[in-house]
């Protein structure tokens, strides 16, 4: 089912709830990728999976939304391959991005013990509390 309206506005029914949560932005760039990789692939499941690559070239998760990532780029070596990369996905988490913008998006996930972690660490962290919270607020 496209998830753009014939104006190219995304369909808020037709969305993931994280991204219905998120800037209209993050919310175009994944319908409108979504819209465009199943009308080429004609698969639903790739069409997610590219809808969801393109977004975090631009947004980052951060609890339970995108929000705008300050440099564009893939946030993961899975973002960053083509159809056959089969690398493990950060889950939106921009893994690319400096320990300094990790270690504050872990304050502002009032992750406890982040100033002692580890870059890879930082990241599993917020993937956790990501988690956590996206279940919580569903």
């Amino acid at each position: 089912m496209p998830k753009t309206t014939k104006s190219g506005k995304a369909k808020k029914s037709e969305i993931p709830s994280t991204l219905k949560k998120s800037d209209k932005k993050a919310q175009r760039t994944y319908a409108k990728a979504h819209d465009a990789a199943a009308e080429q692939y004609g698969d639903a499941r790739r069409a997610h999976q590219v809808a969801f690559a393109a977004l975090k070239h631009t947004h980052e998760k951060v609890g339970d939304r995108w929000e705008p990532k300050k440099k564009k780029g893939p946030s993961d070596a899975q973002a960053k391959g083509g159809k056959n990369t089969n690398r493990k996905t950060q889950e939106g988490v921009d893994a690319n991005a400096s320990k300094s913008h990790l270690l504050d998006v872990a304050k502002r996930l009032e992750i406890k013990g982040r100033s002692t972690m580890k870059k890879a660490e930082l990241v599993e962290a917020i993937k956790k509390a990501n988690r956590k919270a996206t279940t919580k607020n569903r």
